[in-house]
């Protein structure tokens, strides 16, 4: 099977019912996936504005965090990345928390999915071809087999 690189956008879809879900949960048992470590902060994070924002309770949040800690997601230490990151970030004018996943998806050769339409518009407009082939809207991703 294939790896994707995945953010916390496509992750979150898998444990919270939101647009793109069904989406999200076809990749599932489709492809092996990996991210950053960075995807586990940003996670709590996501639930942590859900529950600010009274779109789930702190109950709903705490199973969605034990869900996620289940995902099959191979989980990369950062370090070796911050330079690709770096350069990613000053190059598109766009925070680094987003390139760590840019770069991550430079270094291992493998498609990035999210479901951020932001990041992806400055990846076209700014990116090198290189970059800009590797990533893709969730919507982008076919389903074979």
């Amino acid at each position: 099977m294939e790896t994707l690189i995945i953010d916390a956008s496509i992750a979150i879809k898998w444990v919270i019912e939101e647009e793109g879900t069904e989406q999200a949960l076809r990749l599932r048992g489709r492809y092996y996936f990996a991210a950053p470590d960075l995807i586990v902060a940003e996670c709590a994070n996501i639930l942590w504005k859900k529950v600010q924002r009274n779109e789930l309770t702190l109950e709903e949040a705490q199973l969605a965090s034990r869900l996620l800690q289940q995902a099959d997601i191979e989980l990369i230490g950062m370090r070796g990345l911050l330079e690709e990151a770096t350069r990613l970030a000053v190059l598109l004018g766009h925070p680094a928390y987003d390139c760590i996943y840019l770069a991550l998806a430079k270094q291992r050769q493998c498609l990035f999915v999210t479901a951020d339409e932001k990041l992806l518009r400055i990846v076209r407009e700014k990116a090198s071809k290189e970059i800009a082939a590797l990533c893709r809207l969730i919507h982008q991703i076919g389903f074979t087999g």
